[in-house]
């Protein structure tokens, strides 16, 4: 396919934010793109198709894929990019709400993955990039179940990867760090507040409010996006922006009990 067509990309999540850019991104560079959300939304006018779709649903997702299969008979490109995020101490977290944020975080990315991947082997070829974080491969006190979730994605990533590369598909994983979308507005609260993390709790809220105002745009993070999707060898992983290649240089290089005080002292923790 030449540079003008580039195929037929699925991006999730793409009313807002880091997919709304992405899927931007995706139709200006030439790709024909279908983005998705959990509510209908306005009709775009800039190319991109939005359909209806939640990924906690199995059914929703399959009708999903047979309308872009109806409209464009192809997908050459998913981006996994639907997801939540929960704030709070680990244990004020019920089960069944750390289970609902895995249910979209992870088990959203399965089902959407599991209903493309036929098509892609019957063509020979695919690229799926999913949406980490650097709180996938880092400590991330008080988002300890959104990182779960990360780390989740991260290991699956690589694995699928090596699991399709038989059929001509690669997955690769985006990286971001602190991005300014509205994230931190829409974050989930614990279920079961407990009295003995407020301090801590309010000092982080301030830290993240800090970091988020030297945040990315999502601009870059969707341009890292399609480099990942057109790299004619794809990594493994792609940290999008300057803070997310930060802190992958420093996790992979900087001592741990180094590392370890200096992410205490970014959050505002006791060091």
């Amino acid at each position: 396919m030449n540079k003008t067509n580039l195929g037929v990309a699925l991006v999730t999540g793409a009313s807002s934010g880091i997919g709304h850019a992405t899927a931007l991104a995706l139709q200006n560079a030439g790709y024909r793109v279908f983005g998705t959300s959990r509510r209908a939304v306005a009709e775009r006018s800039d190319g991109v198709t939005m359909l209806t779709c939640d990924v906690t649903d199995d059914a929703s997702v399959a009708k999903l894929i047979d309308v872009v299969l109806a409209k464009a008979r192809r997908i050459d490109l998913l981006v996994n990019n639907a997801g939540m995020g929960l704030f709070g101490g680990a244990e004020e977290s019920s089960i069944t709400q750390a289970q609902a944020l895995f249910d979209v975080n992870v088990f959203g990315v399965l089902r959407v993955t599991n209903a493309v991947l036929p098509i892609m082997r019957r063509q020979g070829k695919g690229r799926i990039v999913n949406l980490s974080s650097v709180q996938g491969f880092i400590p991330a006190p008080y988002f300890a179940l959104y990182s779960l979730t990360k780390h989740a994605i991260e290991g699956y990533s690589e694995s699928l990867d090596h699991e399709l590369r038989p059929f001509g598909i690669r997955v690769a994983l985006i990286e971001p760090a602190y991005t300014l979308t509205s994230f931190e507005e829409n974050l989930a609260k614990p279920d079961q507040l407990l009295d003995i993390y407020d301090s801590a709790r309010t000092g982080m809220t301030a830290a993240v409010r800090k970091a988020m105002e030297r945040g990315d745009a999502p601009e870059v993070v969707a341009e890292t996006v399609l480099k990942a999707a057109t790299d004619p060898e794809p990594k493994k992983r792609y940290a999008a922006g300057k803070m997310a290649r930060q802190v992958s240089f420093l996790r992979r290089f900087v001592p741990a009990s180094a590392f370890d005080k200096s992410l205490r002292k970014q959050n505002g923790l006791p060091v």
